[in-house]
């Protein structure tokens, strides 16, 4: 069963689980779904964040005073949104929705934005900047993550504008791919924080992205990383997340990167050393959604996103898992709350969770299966 998402003003959603029934540690619940209303109000979201260049937080070192400069001068596409992965993830969750809901009534709109910000003279001077100095580190590797997420979702996609986009963006996205091959064989340890430089996360999408175009330079680079990042990884401290300004959950982005990595019975077998007790509902507060006390902070804001990142990669494990695994309903059952937490605040009223979580909405809502991902390889 499948329930949906119902968009009631601008500023709140509601969702409705209606039939689900017990929603505790091993008991199966329904899952949210897009309603045509939702997919609006996300769009509009959208549609405002990356056309606002204030306020803005720019990752952005200034070597003389020459670079002292507005963020929509320096960068034309994706300057908007609060910062540049934003903005970014933004774009991909505007192309998504063109993709899931054609008939989407702001898609008229959302195509002249995107043609605008996606032009090849603003694409080709977001790809010089990344040749400026000072900027090796620029987004790493979130950003990068994202803006190939963008390139995935354009690629192949038998629309017109599509194309266009997808050319457009080449030139960026090489460049991004050549950091990612110049910068991992050098990263000795992986950053498990969970926030934006995390490794697994940066890694998950990228992989994704190089399957979908065929970079198997960059493919066996990664799967070479995971496995000596992750592949010994046993007894996870789950029970120590979160941190107070998570939006990703340490232990389950590690678990949704290497059930991509791992063939099914291999990933099976890692998973259950890596979190032993999940199939027993422990440890639990990884299974329980994390509490927002205030939205208009900028960090705890982030816990809002966490909810939502935990659901995507919760049911992604899970199917990843045998049939009849014990830790799939435990998992499933834990998505649903997870998303039934944070779905009702998409639409805050405060900038500093509209200007990102729809994204990570649409993407735990829409994002294929694991067997479509390629389980089993």
């Amino acid at each position: 069963m499948t329930t949906p998402i119902r968009a009631f003003t601008a500023l709140a959603l509601t969702v409705l689980f209606a039939g689900c029934g017990e929603t505790g540690p091993t008991t199966s619940a329904a899952f949210p779904t897009l309603d045509s209303a939702s997919t609006s109000l996300f769009a509009r979201l959208a549609l405002r964040g990356i056309t606002r260049e204030y306020p803005n937080k720019l990752d952005h070192v200034m070597n003389d005073s020459r670079d002292v400069r507005g963020p929509r001068d320096l960068h034309p596409s994706f300057y908007g949104s609060y910062d540049w992965h934003s903005s970014v993830h933004g774009h991909w969750m505007l192309v998504r929705l063109l993709k899931v809901a054609p008939d989407l009534p702001e898609s008229a709109e959302i195509r002249r934005t995107l043609d605008a910000n996606l032009s090849a003279a603003s694409l080709a001077a977001e790809a010089a900047y990344l040749g400026r100095p000072g900027t090796a580190s620029f987004e790493r590797m979130y950003g990068w993550a994202w803006l190939l997420k963008l390139a995935e979702e354009l690629h192949g996609w038998d629309d017109a504008d599509g194309r266009r986009w997808e050319a457009n963006l080449q030139p960026l996205a090489v460049g991004i791919v050549a950091r990612y091959l110049a910068f991992l064989p050098k990263q000795v340890y992986p950053i498990r924080r969970g926030v934006h430089p995390n490794t697994a996360f940066g890694m998950a999408l990228a992989l994704d992205y190089a399957r979908a175009v065929g970079r198997s330079d960059l493919d066996s680079l990664l799967v070479e990383r995971s496995r000596t990042y992750f592949g010994n990884d046993v007894d996870v401290p789950a029970e120590w997340e979160p941190d107070g300004d998570d939006f990703l959950s340490r232990a389950l982005v590690e678990a949704d990167l290497m059930r991509r990595v791992l063939p099914a019975p291999e990933f099976a077998r890692w998973f259950h050393a890596f979190l032993p007790d999940i199939a027993h509902g422990e440890p639990a507060n990884l299974l329980e959604p994390a509490q927002v006390t205030d939205r208009a902070d900028p960090g705890l804001v982030h816990l809002d996103g966490l909810n939502l990142s935990r659901a995507w990669c919760m049911r992604a494990i899970a199917a990843a898992l045998p049939d009849g695994d014990a830790s799939r309903p435990v998992l499933r059952a834990s998505a649903a709350r997870h998303a039934e937490a944070t779905l009702p605040y998409i639409a805050s009223g405060n900038y500093l969770g509209e200007h990102w979580l729809a994204s990570f909405a649409v993407y735990m809502l829409t994002a294929p299966s694991a067997v479509e991902e390629g389980r089993g390889r």
